[in-house]
């Protein structure tokens, strides 16, 4: 077995490709590199799959594909907005305190 992390062998993986990789066939490649048993693989593909999605260097594409973060510009990625934390534009969550402002007249 390879003394590198499974995050790392990815990197190198998609650093020789130049371009993002559907996560199947990364997972394969990684775990055929590193030398895993079919049961092994099928045990480890979910922290493998986490592992990519905690590391920075990794970035997650549409249709279930990985890459680079660093080929991607921030510009040209397209992100959910139901996925950004506060995108509800709902006040429900939030009292009013408009009667508690204070005009310069006062």
């Amino acid at each position: 077995m390879s003394s590198k992390s499974l995050s790392d062998v990815a990197f190198d993986k998609l650093k020789r490709k130049k371009k993002e990789v559907l996560f199947a066939r990364l997972w394969k490649e990684v775990s055929d590199e590193v030398s895993l048993t079919e049961e092994m693989a099928k045990r480890r593909v979910a922290s493998f799959y986490n592992a990519l999605m905690m590391d920075s260097r990794f970035i997650s594409l549409e249709g279930n594909k990985w890459d680079l973060r660093e080929r991607h510009s921030l510009e040209s990625l397209k992100i959910d907005p139901d996925l950004i934390e506060g995108a509800d534009d709902s006040d429900d969550e939030y009292e009013d305190y408009g009667d508690l402002l204070i005009s310069d007249d006062e």
